[in-house]
């Protein structure tokens, strides 16, 4: 595991923030129980989280309207009236992006919104990055309490 650690963290912390579901928490816990460097298992973690929610963002940038009525079957009047929500208020969609099960479909609709880019990453970034920081802590403040 010492060879494949990181790699393989950031690997799971990606994939956990697409359309797939995967527990990168788990991998993470482990690593900190191994003995792997706090710091740099929660940057991996993150880095691979948000590339995830990124490319995720990406998906939806390059999907249609039209799709998203044809094969969701959602009418484009509940399209538009989720984009009349969500306008003006992306940063704060994208800073919820790290939920479970909602986190995704959120990176995905903010693509399709067309959001800006840079705005988005940076909240999605710090969304991700505080969730990766809280279960860092609280992984190492187990260990503490069981030793």
């Amino acid at each position: 595991m010492q060879n494949l650690g990181y790699p393989l963290l950031f690997f799971s912390s990606f994939m956990a923030a697409t359309i797939l579901p995967f527990s990168s928490e788990l991998i993470l816990s482990g690593m900190l129980a191994a003995g792997f460097d706090p710091f740099l298992t929660l940057t991996i973690a993150t880095l691979g989280n948000w590339t995830g929610g990124l490319t995720s963002y990406w998906i939806g940038w390059l999907g249609k309207w039209s799709w998203i009525e044809k094969y969701l079957r959602i009418p484009a009047s509940k399209i538009r009236k989720l984009h009349q929500k969500i306008e003006g208020k992306e940063s704060w969609v994208a800073l919820f992006c790290w939920l479970p099960f909602l986190g995704d479909p959120l990176a995905v609709a903010l693509g399709l919104l067309k959001t800006r880019f840079v705005t988005t990453a940076i909240w999605m970034l710090t969304g991700k990055a505080l969730r990766y920081i809280i279960w860092t802590y609280l992984t190492l403040q187990t260990f503490s309490f069981l030793n």
